[in-house]
């Protein structure tokens, strides 16, 4: 079935409509007409629109990851792959549990060794398990010896952490990362113990 959502005017549609469409088209100036749109998903619209047709500047992206909408904020996170360049560490202390994860994936996806504090106290005692997961996928991703410590740590957490922090093991090495590993060929979850075999390179790790 398609149509509007209830809860979303027609005229709000049309309008992320346009911004994706104008987008396409590389129509800038409407793209950027929109960016200060009072919805915040035409605004996501627009500076996803405006980053994917590479005219987004930094003070274009320094604005939607400063929006009042976590919405906004959230967006512009997931476009880290067209942002190298962008600070993303800051949202990494934000209020909505959502865009802390998005963060975590920007600032992993920017490989941004300033995020490895934060990222850690995230992984360590994250109330959110998602945003915990994040955050050790981050550290993995980065590959700093800053965040080893953490994602060790996460190895005790629930299993889509412990599973995680397995593969992000991956970009660390040393004795005591070999012990963790090996250690965790005996987890509870099969899909940890699949994780930690490949890793280590060895088959037969997988549901018993």
């Amino acid at each position: 079935m398609t149509g509007a959502h209830p809860t979303e005017p027609t005229d709000e549609i049309q309008r992320r409509f346009a911004a994706a469409a104008a987008g396409i088209g590389r129509n800038e100036k409407t793209v950027r007409g929109l960016l200060a749109d009072h919805s915040a998903r035409v605004r996501a619209a627009a500076i996803t629109a405006l980053v994917e047709m590479g005219r987004a500047t930094a003070d274009d992206v320094r604005c939607a990851l400063g929006d009042p909408d976590a919405q906004v904020r959230r967006a512009t996170c997931e476009l880290a792959g067209r942002l190298a360049h962008a600070d993303f560490t800051p949202l990494l202390a934000d209020d909505d549990p959502a865009v802390v994860e998005a963060a975590a994936f920007a600032v992993g996806e920017t490989g941004d060794r300033r995020g490895c504090p934060r990222l850690s106290e995230i992984a360590r005692s994250h109330p959110d398990p998602l945003c915990r997961e994040a955050a050790v996928a981050a550290l993995g991703a980065i590959g700093d010896d800053a965040g080893r410590a953490a994602v060790l740590a996460a190895l005790t957490d629930a299993p889509a952490v412990r599973r995680r922090a397995v593969v992000a093991l991956a970009a660390f090495s040393g004795a005591q990362v070999e012990a963790a590993l090996r250690e965790r060929l005996a987890d509870r979850d099969w899909q940890v113990r699949q994780a930690a075999g490949e890793v280590l390179g060895i088959s037969g790790s997988g549901p018993r």
